[in-house]
């Protein structure tokens, strides 16, 4: 299976758990583009404030929440692809935050859920009412419904269970039936795919190869059917995204790694064969690890050299910390309102 090589990846962080208009990227590979963007400016009277004439408005920046969602735009020449990865925990903080970044979603064409959890999957039916009422104003995309890239096995519910306790439901993921009724062209797949032209390459099932990568711990799923909590460590159905950057490599979106972030691109790698690690973005859910596996992480990722990792959501601090340490100036955190940029090799 191969993948079109594109020009260039915009990523804009729609919802992600950490907020941090300021800080800079200090590597030359990434360029922020509109950060701080969307920022309302709004006239005051100049006499009043010492001849200021505009005020920062506080409520124009984006809110940070626990769960991810990246709007990621490829392009290769003329021809551009827009895929939305996860829709975030809530509706409330996916619509307000595109609303205060004013970002133009009416070109998404897909939607990818990462893997059945609340916190990549809430805000899914308000992502597809605002997609597809943006299409609906857009003389190009008027008949036009965002189609949503599901695995076919959906849990009941999901929840976790600690030892000697009763299990915690989360809340449940939209069904098949709602994310239709809401307008989504529901595509299921549990096979490695390609999409938008073969700008985009979806997973399978992710193989688990590392003897550390054991998935989230305490994790179970209700069944109906029998109306018990089955033990769920594995999150089987996670599938990620990667692109191919010109010249650089595979860039892999991660939606929380419950397959472990060595796994993940190492899938990715190993199926889209002759192509290298360049970047991995997303959740990489190392915040509630132990040290042990932390480092091991470290170093299997550092083996797989990609040139720039841009963690956010599930990471957690200590891990970014470590591989900061490990390779100076490599990473890129990811934060909510910002565009990311990466460019492909210029033609010589």
């Amino acid at each position: 299976m191969s993948l079109v090589e594109v020009d260039k990846i915009e990523i804009t962080v729609l919802v992600d758990n950490e907020l941090d208009p300021i800080t800079p990227s200090l590597n030359p590979e990434v360029q922020y583009a509109g950060q701080m963007r969307g920022l309302q400016l709004t006239a005051v009277d100049p006499h009043t404030r010492g001849d200021a004439p505009l005020e920062l408005r506080m409520d124009s920046i984006c809110c940070a929440a626990h769960g991810l969602s990246l709007m990621i735009k490829a392009t290769k020449g003329d021809e551009t692809h827009t895929l939305l990865f996860d829709v975030g925990p809530e509706e409330a903080v996916w619509e307000r935050n595109v609303n205060r970044l004013k970002v133009d979603v009416s070109g998404v064409e897909r939607i990818h859920l990462s893997h059945w959890h609340r916190d990549h999957s809430g805000g899914m039916l308000k992502a597809i009412e605002m997609i597809n009422a943006g299409k609906a104003q857009s003389e190009r995309r008027e008949d036009q419904k965002v189609v949503v890239d599901l695995h076919p096995d959906r849990p009941d519910y999901r929840g976790v269970q600690f030892p000697g306790r009763p299990p915690i439901s989360l809340e449940a993921d939209p069904t098949f039936d709602e994310i239709t009724a809401a307008g989504g062209v529901v595509e299921a797949h549990s096979d490695p795919h390609t999409v938008s032209n073969s700008f985009f390459w979806v997973s399978g099932e992710i193989p688990r190869v590392t003897l550390y990568e054991g998935g989230l711990k305490g994790a179970v799923r209700y069944v109906s059917a029998t109306n018990t909590w089955q033990p769920d460590p594995l999150i089987q159905e996670e599938r990620l995204v990667a692109c191919s950057l010109k010249g650089k490599g595979l860039v892999v979106f991660t939606g929380c790694s419950h397959a472990g972030v060595v796994n993940a691109c190492r899938c990715a790698v190993d199926s889209l064969q002759g192509n290298k690690l360049h970047a991995v973005v997303g959740g990489f859910h190392l915040a509630d690890n132990d040290v042990e596996k932390m480092a091991a992480t470290v170093t299997d990722l550092q083996a797989l050299a990609p040139t720039v990792i841009v963690p956010g959501h599930c990471t957690g601090w200590r891990f970014k910390y470590d591989y900061e340490r490990a390779v100076p100036g490599s990473l890129v955190p990811s934060f909510v309102g910002t565009k990311y940029v990466l460019e492909g090799k210029a033609q010589e």
